[in-house]
């Protein structure tokens, strides 16, 4: 059998400088016959090995129709039926049958479209869980999630910390994420958030009130489609994979410095797979499209109580002082993500201000509620504690 190189070497003698066939006879010693097979093939010379019946072959449709029945069937199972009907080979001839097989039998498997975003059209949300509880004070750890978005064109992303998956954490995560951004886009994408989606594709009242506000339009995923939010997803996954490990964080505020940090620094000057650019490099034509930013919407929490004789405010399971001079009266409340405040209805008097503990089970007073909670009690007459001169202690303790 000739080699690739014979073959080339007597095409180009031959269709290059003209030498013929008898001519090529003479300089080769091959026979004239191999060398027309040779300049009439228009293909390199390769061996082909003559087909041998495979020990499989009897056992085809047997396996196919195991397949119709149950296209998902596993091949150890595929193998043992047919051992039983006396199957003799092995298992990698089989599992390279069904491998070429089995997509035949399964149904037709699902295809994306690559999809382009003009600027400013959607911004896609996600809630990422970290893997360590984020620490809180007073020795206490607590789950954390952070609301992480991703603009449609740039592919800007940014994120915020927070306790709870209740509407008015979530939201306010929303918030500081569009500010973060620097625009609003025209639709917010979310999966089906329980806080967020009220069923069968339709907003929570917050939620709807929350997008009313901001003139933003929502969209939400079907059911177990993370793919409808790809975007946000892969970035999600580099969170996980860039962001996470090796930190350690003090608090939440050291987490939420630190994560901005890592989206300033990190993600979004990096050189993006898809973009073939830096995602910082497209925001300029992306804000060019989103809306100003309007005031920030209110999204603190509020509640109405009175003050009771123990002059104590609970929330999230901690006690927070309160002036009690003001028990019997009600109060209005505020509760943030920084502080917890609270002002009496008919006068506007300060009732309190406390820093917001995310720590469980704690009392926090304010010193000055203490100092006019023993006033109002009246305080204990100090004790009178006899001092003797010294010459006494000299006496009774010779020298």
């Amino acid at each position: 059998m000739l080699g690739v190189e014979e073959w080339a070497e007597l095409r180009r003698l031959h269709f290059v400088q003209g030498v013929s066939i008898r001519g090529l006879e003479r300089r080769t010693g091959l026979h004239r016959q191999t060398i027309r097979r040779a300049l009439r093939s228009t293909a390199p010379p390769r061996y082909v090995r003559s087909p041998q019946p495979s020990k499989l072959d009897s056992f085809r449709e047997e396996i196919q129709r195991l397949l119709r029945e149950e296209p998902r069937l596993p091949g150890t199972r595929v193998l043992e039926v047919i051992r039983e009907l006396g199957y003799e080979g092995g298992r990698s001839i089989l599992y390279d049958y069904l491998q070429e097989l089995r997509p035949l039998y399964l149904p037709r498997p699902r295809t994306f479209q690559r999809t382009q975003y003009r600027p400013g059209e959607i911004v896609q949300f996600d809630l990422w869980e970290p893997s360590r509880q984020v620490p809180v004070g007073h020795g206490q750890t607590r789950r954390g999630y952070v609301v992480v978005c991703c603009l449609g064109y740039s592919r800007v992303g940014a994120g915020a910390l927070v306790f709870s998956k209740e509407a008015p954490d979530l939201l306010w995560a929303i918030s500081r994420c569009l500010w973060r951004l620097g625009g609003l886009p025209r639709t917010l994408v979310w999966d089906r958030e329980g806080a967020l989606h009220a069923g069968g594709g339709r907003p929570t009242e917050v939620f709807a009130g929350f997008c009313g506000t901001l003139k933003l339009g929502w969209y939400f995923c079907q059911p177990a489609d993370p793919q409808a939010k790809g975007l946000v997803e892969r970035l999600q996954g580099f969170l996980e994979t860039s962001f996470e490990p090796g930190r350690s964080f003090v608090n939440g505020l050291d987490f939420q410095e630190q994560l901005d940090r890592w989206f300033d620094e990190r993600a979004n000057v990096r050189v993006h797979k898809t973009l073939r650019c830096r995602p910082i490099d497209r925001l300029a034509a992306e804000r060019e499209a989103l809306r100003p930013l309007p005031e920030p919407p209110d999204l603190d929490r509020r509640l109405v109580t009175r003050v009771a004789a123990d002059p104590y405010l609970r929330f999230d399971s901690n006690d927070y002082s309160l002036d009690p001079r003001l028990a019997g009266r009600r109060i209005d409340v505020r509760v943030s993500q920084h502080d917890v405040s609270a002002i009496c209805l008919d006068t506007g008097e300060l009732a309190c201000r406390h820093q917001r503990c995310f720590a469980k089970h704690r009392t926090i007073t304010a010193l000055e509620h203490a100092r006019t909670l023993r006033q109002l009690h009246g305080s204990s007459p100090a004790l009178e504690v006899e001092q003797r001169p010294l010459a006494h202690y000299d006496v009774l303790i010779p020298a």
